[in-house]
């Protein structure tokens, strides 16, 4: 079978799975869990630090750094192979390799699956596309010009991964829009219905074959070539595992670094002394970065439990979510000593994100530019601020006031 005919079963094959799986339709969370994120999970790592909620189809929600580390460690009782919480549960049997590799793989699957990506995200390939991710903050800053107020999410934080992401996979950079699209609604919409997620998911197997497809008729040299040529264990890679690890990039860097920079500058936004002090002294950016990213860390992954099992005074059930809050334990008072920032942002364990370096340059060089060429600018109206409501948490909508724009100096 020629690998257009193995990668022309992709779809099917996903769809059949998707309509096998197990469903309940639930409510949207509450605007509270939004808003009142951090005061709501501070007070349960004080009474009830495993609680259960039933918000994204039920889940246990671990909140001190402890419970998250034990979690995000223990392989044999919480499964890897289900990353995305919410009514639609992972199929079973899916580890090792799980849908979205290596995201979703147990090991020993996971080792090999990670290798093969670990070069795109290397500290020397990540630096390659700091000039290219710098200029392109500056020509979306260029875009400002003239105006007081902006949309900072849709105007300048969205926009950075995604045109990112979009570059490094080699796809069409008029379709930076629908790919943003995929990655924000699989780990925002985890509360709408089976049905509605079915087709949402639907508009990706369409989408990602398709470009699979060109890259087998046109080589190039970028990440989906590259992932497309690899072999594990001495042999190519199965459809759905490319497929899967395409889709994982998507889901695992955009929505989560515009969230992280759009919380920072939401801080920034509302703190005049931290923005005026790093406009100053932009040589502490790195460690006020680090800073930033502890405090309102965005991202919360989930584990499907292997067994029913008492697990710190919860009874879990097989195929129970269990959340680890790595937001929470960022801000646990029993772990963290401001002068050894530490933080989890990345998540623990071997699924540690593998785009940490790549985030970390976006993030600087999203802030650093936005300094150099706004370095006033304000919230008007708290109020206007809407936030994501599922296991990403940033800002949705952030209108600022900024002054006029400072010409670029040091544009790559």
């Amino acid at each position: 079978m020629s690998l257009h005919d193995r990668f022309a079963e992709v779809r099917s094959g996903l769809q059949l799975r998707m309509r096998g799986a197990r469903s309940e339709i639930v409510t949207d969370p509450e605007p509270e869990w939004a808003t009142g994120f951090h005061r709501i999970q501070d007070d349960l790592r004080q009474r009830r630090p495993v609680a259960r909620t039933e918000r994204f189809g039920g889940a246990w929600l671990g909140t001190r750094y402890e419970d998250v580390s034990a979690t995000a460690h223990d392989a044999e009782c919480f499964s890897s192979r289900a990353f995305v919480v919410g009514n639609v549960r992972p199929p079973l049997g899916a580890a090792p390799v799980g849908v979205l590799p290596p995201a979703s793989s147990d090991l020993p699957f996971h080792r090999g699956a990670r290798r093969l990506l670990s070069s795109a995200f290397s500290r020397a390939s990540v630096a390659r596309l700091e000039p290219v991710t710098r200029a392109y903050c500056h020509g979306l800053i260029d875009a400002l010009a003239g105006r007081d107020q902006v949309e900072a999410v849709s105007e300048y934080t969205q926009l950075i991964p995604t045109h990112l992401m979009v570059t490094l996979l080699g796809f069409p950079e008029q379709d930076a829009p629908r790919v943003q699209h995929f990655a924000t609604s699989t780990l925002q919409d985890v509360n709408v219905s089976a049905e509605t997620r079915s087709d949402r998911a639907g508009e990706r197997l369409t989408y990602l074959p398709a470009q699979i497809h060109d890259h087998l008729d046109h080589p190039r040299d970028d990440l989906t070539t590259r992932v497309l040529e690899a072999e594990l264990n001495g042999r190519e890679l199965d459809p759905l595992h490319v497929y899967g690890t395409l889709a994982a990039l998507l889901v695992a860097d955009i929505d989560t670094t515009a969230s992280a920079i759009g919380a920072a500058l939401l801080h920034l936004a509302t703190t005049p002394a931290d923005r005026a002090r790093l406009v100053a002294e932009s040589a502490l950016l790195p460690t006020a970065e680090e800073e930033l990213l502890r405090a309102h860390a965005p991202v919360m992954t989930a584990r499907p439990v292997t067994r029913d099992m008492r697990w710190r005074d919860a009874d879990m059930k097989a195929e129970d979510w269990v959340l680890m809050s790595f937001p929470s334990a960022n801000r646990d008072p029993a772990e963290f000593d401001r002068a050894d920032n530490r933080h989890v942002a990345f998540g623990l364990g071997i699924h540690r994100c593998i785009g940490a370096h790549l985030g970390q340059m976006e993030l600087r060089v999203a802030l650093e530019v936005r300094l150099e060429r706004f370095p006033e600018f304000s919230l008007p109206d708290p109020s206007t601020v809407t936030w994501t409501a599922g296991q990403v948490r940033g800002p949705k909508t952030l209108p600022i006031h900024i002054g006029p724009a400072a010409p670029a100096g040091g544009q790559a």
